[in-house]
This record gives C-alpha cells, structure tokens and sequence, in this order.
C-alpha cells in the first residue's frame, strides 16, 4: 500500500470530517463510552464548524488510492492539534508517514517543541516516538468527561 502525503484542500472538508467521526466511534466503548464518543465527535457531523476548523489548521492529508486514510494537524508553535487513522487503515503505517512528515516539516521551520494532548489510545503511539507524559487531563465536553494527557517531544 502506498501511502501519499498532500497538503489539505477545502475538497478535502467532508471526508475528513467523516473520518474523524468515524476514528472516534471506533474507539472501544471499554475505553471511552458511547456518550463520551458522541461528546468528542456529535452525530451527525457538525461541517460548517469542520469546513472553518480545516481551513484554518489546514492539515497534512494521507492518501491510499485516492482516498483519505488519515490526518495530522502541526501548528506554527509545534502543537499538533488532530491526528487520526481511518479505523480500516489503523495498523498499517498511515500514522507512521503522518507523523514523520509532520516532525520533518517542524524541523525544516526550526521547531523546537512538538506538543500535544492524546487520547488513551493515541499515548502509546506517541510516547513509541518519544514524547513523554506532563499530565493526565479530564477535559470537560457536553457534559461528559474525557481523558487526555499532555505530551511533548522535544526536537534537536
């Protein structure tokens, strides 16, 4: 499977919406419940807010014949906002290219700091990669708390 890179295009906007909704109802409900899920990804998918969101993040897109696998969302500050698989495509290296991109792309821009807060499921992946763990979050969110954890990598 080959795995593209490509900057995002507003033609982009519902199918990465959909992917994220998709990424979070994927999530094992031992993990996070079904009412947690539907506070972090309402049903259906709110567009014109993702429409605006991506416009403005403007994320990197991985593509697996021409359909979109994944995103990765890298501020100029080294925030990463948003990272997801489509749950088809987990396990077979999207994030992997994702992320390698994305941290090449800090370090051409002279980012020190790569910074972010993972879900349960995502800190594994990250701290694989280096990040370590500056705290657990309870994010409050339509009523319902979700857990996160603060995470940083520093770049040399």
């Amino acid at each position: 499977m080959k795995i593209t890179i490509i900057p995002y295009t507003d033609a982009n906007a519902t199918e990465i919406t959909d992917l994220h909704h998709a990424c979070v109802h994927a999530i094992s409900p031992t993990i996070y419940s079904r009412e947690q899920q539907e506070a972090w990804a309402h049903t259906p998918p709110n567009y014109p807010y993702w429409v605006k969101r991506l416009a403005l993040k403007k994320p990197f897109v991985a593509i697996i014949e021409e359909k979109i696998v994944g995103f990765i969302e890298l501020e100029e500050n080294g925030h990463i906002d948003c990272a997801y698989t489509h749950p088809t495509y987990q396990k077979h290296g999207v994030m992997n290219e994702l992320f390698a991109y994305a941290q090449n792309v800090a370090h051409q821009k002279g980012i020190k700091r790569l910074f972010l807060e993972a879900s349960i499921v995502a800190k594994p992946f990250f701290e694989k990669r280096g990040f370590t763990t500056l705290h657990r979050n309870e994010i409050k969110r339509n009523g319902q708390l979700i857990v996160n954890y603060s995470m940083e990598k520093m770049l040399s």
